[in-house]
């Protein structure tokens, strides 16, 4: 799957749980690590869980895609998820 697919995957998926203040930036022309950010707020941390989980639910299940690494806490209030091509940065609106 090309990478601006799955970044537009990452924001429907985002979106299907309410994710709030969604986000796509295209950064191939200034980064060499990624090629698209998602970002999502939430309002808390179940709201948090909720959005990381469909996204890596779906795209499982769906794509068979899973995330190379998962970093930080719902507690903490920012969990982000590479899948490589793109970054998916999720977290509360206060962060």
């Amino acid at each position: 799957m090309d990478s601006k697919k799955l970044a537009q995957l990452c924001r429907e998926f985002a979106d299907n749980r309410k994710g709030e203040d969604i986000v796509v930036l295209d950064v191939r022309k200034l980064s060499s690590v990624t090629d698209y950010f998602v970002i999502a707020s939430g309002s808390s941390e179940p709201h948090l869980r909720a959005i990381v989980n469909e996204i890596t639910d779906e795209l499982r299940d769906q794509h068979e895609v899973r995330a190379r690494v998962v970093d930080g806490t719902m507690e903490g209030a920012w969990v982000v998820l590479d899948f490589f091509d793109v970054f998916v940065h999720v977290m509360r609106a206060d962060a």
